[in-house]
């Protein structure tokens, strides 16, 4: 049985849409595929019907581990949450106390993830360094060029 995972409404509805996807226009797109390469002739001898054949399994392990993985999610309510210290679901500024850099992360699942829009996994080490610290708090995070001292500046949720 999968753990528990917590998520935005936004990073869930996601999860959802794309299951969606996957049972309905994959399927369809899969089932098209084998139609076509059994008119093709002596399934015996048929790669392209070994192919679709293959995707569809692949597609159906991919909808199986995503409906537990939204089976088991749980959409995290703010108002409950512990504002003082960093937890998942808190945005979190930061400054390097090395170089002086100050950064801003909000805290999430790893299906969520995403370094771009400035969020990053609670399983990372950034992720894992930064989880309860409170204000004022040096974080100590294992980097790949060693590790790096951090300091909590502000933590919002």
């Amino acid at each position: 049985m999968s753990k528990v995972q917590y998520y935005t409404e936004e990073g869930l509805k996601k999860l959802k849409d794309e299951l969606h996807e996957l049972k309905t226009k994959g399927r369809i797109d899969i089932a098209k595929q084998i139609a076509e390469a059994r008119d093709k002739g002596d399934l015996s001898e048929n790669a392209e019907y070994d192919a679709a054949k293959d995707a569809q399994g692949l597609l159906e392990l991919k909808i199986a581990k995503l409906e537990a993985v939204v089976g088991n999610a749980r959409i995290l309510d703010n108002s409950k949450m512990d504002t003082s210290k960093a937890g998942i679901l808190s945005t979190v500024k930061i400054k390097n106390v090395k170089n002086g850099m100050v950064v801003t992360y909000t805290l999430v699942s790893e299906e969520e993830a995403d370094l771009k829009a400035g969020k990053i996994s609670l399983a990372s080490p950034f992720g894992k360094g930064i989880n309860g610290k409170s204000v004022g708090d040096i974080a100590e995070i294992d980097a790949p060029a060693g590790k790096v001292q951090f300091e909590i500046l502000e933590i919002t949720y």
